[in-house]
């Protein structure tokens, strides 16, 4: 359930989170976050809101899933694909209001361990696992996605930052090893 603050130097202790989770997704800013889904024995639909000193309960998932991705801000806020107990990879998108989701358009290539970038009318996706590791990228408009850049790397459990113009995805796991690559979009290239 820990919570950790970064000030550009070190890490320092925040609050807990309410549901202590794994494979959840993270949006926002550090007064003002937001954390959707995962796994805690069973998917979780719920969604949790950061102050900058501790976390409060926000309006559920419509689907309860884990290995999704978050974009966007805590009120206006982007989750998208994922996995549940009965289906393998999700192509649901929703959108955050601030304080209900509903549902957005689905992502062209359904996944799970992906990663998020941007906003909740510039989204990006990035990765994955579709039943191999995933170099497809897709943005997101607001209403509908579309394909972009793929990865030089393709693989699953990755990190995104950034916007759609000038996304980042980090780390992840490929068939051979834990990877350590970087790379920049728009046209993704190795640093």
């Amino acid at each position: 359930a820990a919570t950790e603050e970064y000030n550009g130097t070190s890490w320092s202790s925040g609050g807990n989170l309410i549901t202590a989770r794994r494979q959840l997704a993270g949006a926002g800013t550090q007064n003002a976050g937001l954390c959707m889904g995962g796994y805690t024995g069973g998917d979780s639909a719920a969604t949790e809101e950061y102050n900058g000193t501790s976390w409060s309960s926000g309006g559920n998932l419509l689907t309860a899933r884990r290995a999704l991705a978050g974009a966007g801000t805590q009120t206006a806020g982007l989750c998208m694909g994922g996995t549940t107990t009965s289906s393998n990879y999700l192509a649901a998108t929703e959108e955050y209001n601030g304080t209900s989701w509903s549902s957005g358009g689905n992502l062209i290539t359904a996944r799970q361990q992906l990663a998020g970038a941007g906003t909740q009318n510039a989204g990006l996706c990035m990765g994955g696992y579709t039943g191999s590791y995933s170099a497809a990228t897709e943005e997101y408009n607001g209403t509908s996605w579309s394909s972009g850049g793929n990865l030089i790397t393709a693989r699953s459990y990755l990190a995104g930052a950034g916007t759609q113009t000038a996304g980042l995805c980090m780390g992840g796991y490929t068939t051979t090893y834990y990877s350590a690559a970087t790379e920049e979009y728009n046209k993704w290239y190795r640093l």
